[in-house]
């Protein structure tokens, strides 16, 4: 009985170090997968305490933000435009382990060119430095025209939309061809940048109020935070038209009203609504 027993464990000992080894391999291939993100070149600086790297995908300019430890599966917060103003969300995710991604492609408003330079972007933090497939879109302002055009685009790879005053229809601004101020030079650089006369903007069928179908589709969830007294991006002529037509989509929208705000102040002092939507629609994405 003592030889048969002897034989036995001898069998089992290969296994058992077999299986200690591959547990092992899996929990590096973990622990390689969340740190990964943190190797960046480019110039390297502090950013409200956490490290900050920038640097170009192709001719962009892009920042990255890195959390102390990053959260399980990389997930990230892809900001558009005016990177570090009222920063108190992003803040907050860093601290739970969210990354904040930036590439700047502002003066394309949002064109098909800069829908494909963020195609770039995310492709690049994705397959290199791991990031999660799905990302939390946060646009201020005119980066209301990019995160929406490119959700468009690309639905499957979207956990959610914030949008902060957002511009949704860039008839209404730079254009300002209904109640808002407008902006002469911003509007023919939109134009430009679009290739279109203005014959022919003001019969363009594509900005984020006419392309909400693929994100109702997909069930992403959106939030938008607006100034109810806003006259450079009124409420009427951009968010409340995408709350009724995504809402008679089928699709999830929460909008914040702040009374007697214009277009600045932007976000929320307290950012714990704006937090908590982030962190809802990405955890386990």
């Amino acid at each position: 009985m003592r030889s048969t027993t002897d034989s036995s464990i001898r069998l089992w000992i290969p296994v058992f170090l077999a299986c200690c080894l591959l547990n092992c391999a899996v929990q590096a291939q973990a622990q390689d997968r969340n740190q990964s993100a943190a190797a960046f070149s480019g110039k390297e600086s502090v950013w409200h305490s956490f490290a900050r790297y920038d640097f170009k995908v192709g001719e962009r300019a892009c920042i990255v933000v890195v959390p102390a430890k990053a959260a399980e599966g990389n997930p990230w917060i892809w900001r558009a435009r005016f990177f570090g103003h009222e920063p108190q969300a992003d803040i907050e995710m860093l601290r739970r382990g969210y990354y904040i991604a930036y590439c700047d492609v502002g003066n394309l408003f949002g064109n098909p060119q800069a829908v494909a330079h963020w195609d770039r972007f995310y492709e690049y933090l994705t397959t290199k430095h791991g990031f999660g497939k799905k990302v939390a879109l946060e646009g201020m302002s005119r980066g209301g025209l990019i995160i929406y055009n490119w959700a468009t685009a690309n639905p499957e790879k979207v956990a959610c939309l914030y949008g902060d005053a957002p511009v949704c229809d860039f008839k209404s601004w730079p254009g300002g061809k209904g109640k808002g101020k407008g902006d002469a030079g911003s509007w023919q650089a939109c134009l430009k940048a679009y290739g279109l006369t203005e014959e022919q903007a003001l019969k363009y069928d594509r900005n984020p109020i006419d392309q909400l179908k693929p994100l109702a589709d997909a069930k992403i969830p959106i939030l938008h935070v607006v100034g109810a007294a806003d006259v450079v991006v009124p409420v009427d002529e951009n968010t409340a038209i995408i709350e009724t037509r995504y809402k008679a989509l089928g699709g999830s929208i929460q909008v914040i009203s702040k009374p007697g705000i214009g277009h600045h102040p932007h976000a929320l002092k307290d950012p714990a609504p704006i937090v908590d939507f982030f962190v809802k629609h990405t955890t386990n994405e």
